[in-house]
């Protein structure tokens, strides 16, 4: 595979967003301190009567953004903040988590007792940034403190545990490892966070079921999806029974959308976002070849048309990068892509794209190898949802080699370069306590969606009348913590109705197969707060 030397630059929120040299780093310093994350742009004060941006490509960083990320090298290196808390030890990220529980908790209850924020005698929930809920929409049997007992807070997840992506199901089992530390620590306001996992296939339809189980008698206080298909045949339904629904497993830029769907958001960097960041890396990797064709290897559900719309948006607009695009689309449940990788290699590319997820993503690796691409390809790219070292790349074997990734930001725990770093050690121990391998790195990425959604919990319940689903939103919609899980360099946050995506950053690496790692190629780029809000509009070509 031919291989384009390229640079990319940080940018870091200090207050303002700064450009930064560019450069390989994997410096643990380079993350936002306690007080930075406290006070950053995704939750700032003066941003209460924001509007949320309208744009034609809403769910996606804007090109003009990034350009001016990629091409800033001559301005000066943003001095580093002095770092508050020891990342270093566990101790010290647990103290940093309680540092910015309680700043946002002094920060929310400071604007309910204004009667700024929360519920009002018109019986609207408000928040940060123009956000709103009008509670009296719910219905009429719903509760605010629906779902939590006694002794349980009563969490609803729907899942694929069998099927072509099953192996994404060791995301709730990871979770659910993690609720068992918490709640071997005393719980969430003295109860137990309990998971209720249906398998539903990764089929839309047993989704709906599911939902329907979970709302009518299973008496949930919040729901979690996975899957981009499965979480759009039932977030109208959440959304309108006023049920909780953050940090959905998907990256889908319909979560995006507080304003229509203020109960549901995600956790995942958007999948239109990671579209624009594929063109950026061949403008600057690709430069003397331009411009070039792309082929996509697309899953032909809402999962993959999200990926295949914002790369298509993306090409037509950039035409001296871009000079044909062809994307070919492959059944979900297919168990082979021999007819569609030959379909591909006809058309002789020069980049290839894998829009695909699960075991799909490792018979894309092979295909693409047995079908001799690899020798004529300048790049090919795995989607960020197939990262995964244990469960992707390792099975794909040496084919999987040189590949690349717009990552999204996420550590994978069985990566050498993070296994010795302190919450993934935590994660590791308790999963082997609790005999899971620690090998299965789903596992252990199942909990950077438990560990935000658990924090927000703890929010929730410190907050003027308790732990209630009009907490916990205002809480996730206000969140503003550092994930020990990210990539330091990425800040992580939401603000009300103005800034929706809670990772708006990513890593750009490289596979290595022989030692079973990524290597990161320059710096991290982040632009948090910068992605329109999207308002899925599938049948009109994506977000409006």
């Amino acid at each position: 595979m031919k291989r384009g030397l390229w640079r990319l630059l940080a940018l870091f929120f200090v207050f303002a967003l700064v450009a930064a040299s560019c450069g390989d780093s994997d410096d643990d310093s380079s993350g936002s301190d306690a007080s930075e994350v406290a006070d950053s742009s995704s939750s700032a004060d003066s941003d209460d009567s924001a509007e949320a941006e309208e744009s034609e490509e809403g769910g996606s960083l804007s090109q003009e953004d990034i350009e001016e990320a990629v091409e800033s090298d001559d301005e000066e290196e943003a001095e580093e903040p002095e770092v508050t808390f020891d990342r270093s030890t566990i101790e010290g990220i647990w103290e940093e988590a309680a540092y910015n529980r309680q700043q946002m908790v002094d920060k929310i209850t400071a604007k309910m007792e204004a009667g700024e924020w929360g519920i009002g005698d018109d019986n609207i929930l408000r928040g940060p940034a123009g956000f709103e809920i009008d509670l009296n929409d719910c219905p009429s049997d719903w509760s605010d403190t629906g779902g939590i007992t006694s002794s349980e807070i009563r969490i609803g997840h729907t899942t694929a545990m069998s099927g072509n992506l099953a192996a994404y199901g060791n995301l709730g089992v990871g979770w659910g490892a993690y609720l068992n530390t918490v709640n071997d620590a005393g719980g969430v306001d003295g109860k137990d966070v309990v998971l209720l996992v249906k398998d539903d296939g990764y089929v839309a339809a047993q989704t709906i079921e599911f939902i329907d189980e979970l709302i009518e008698s299973e008496n949930v206080f919040a729901l979690l999806t996975l899957g981009s298909p499965n979480t759009l045949a039932v977030y109208d339904k959440i959304n309108a029974e006023c049920i909780p629904h953050p940090f959905v497993m998907t990256g889908h830029p319909a979560w995006g959308d507080p304003e229509i769907h203020p109960w549901t958001s995600g956790l995942h960097m958007s999948y239109s976002t990671e579209a624009v960041l594929w063109g950026t890396w061949i403008k600057n990797n690709l430069a003397d070849q331009l411009p070039v064709k792309v082929a996509g290897l697309v899953m032909d559900n809402d999962f993959g048309l999200a990926y295949e719309i914002g790369f298509e948006h993306y090409a037509e607009a950039n035409p001296e990068i871009v000079s044909e695009y062809l994307p070919v689309r492959h059944d979900p449940a297919a168990p082979t892509l021999t007819n569609e990788v030959t379909t591909i290699a006809a058309f002789d590319p020069d980049v290839f794209i894998s829009m695909t997820a699960g075991n799909p993503c490792v018979l894309a690796i092979q295909e693409v190898e047995a079908a001799g691409l690899l020798e004529t390809l300048s790049a090919a790219f795995t989607p960020s949802v197939c990262k995964a070292i244990e469960a992707y790349m390792k099975p794909a074997g040496m084919a999987a080699d040189a590949w690349y990734v717009v990552g999204g930001g996420n550590k994978d725990s069985t990566d050498p370069k993070h296994v010795n770093e302190p919450f993934i050690a935590f994660i590791n121990d308790f999963l082997r306590d609790q005999d899971l391998d620690p090998a299965i790195s789903l596992y252990a990425a199942g909990v950077s969606y438990g560990y935000p959604h658990t924090e927000m919990l703890r929010v929730a319940a410190e907050l003027p009348g308790g732990l209630t689903r009009s907490n916990f939103i205002l809480a996730v919609r206000n969140i503003a913590i550092y994930h020990p899980q990210i990539l330091d360099g990425i800040v992580t946050g939401l603000n009300g109705a103005a800034d929706a995506y809670f990772v708006e950053g990513s890593d750009f690496s490289q596979f290595d197969a022989t030692n079973q790692t990524w290597n990161q190629v320059g710096k991290i780029l982040d632009l948090n707060g910068g992605t329109p809000n999207c308002r899925w509009d599938k049948d009109n070509g994506g977000c409006r």
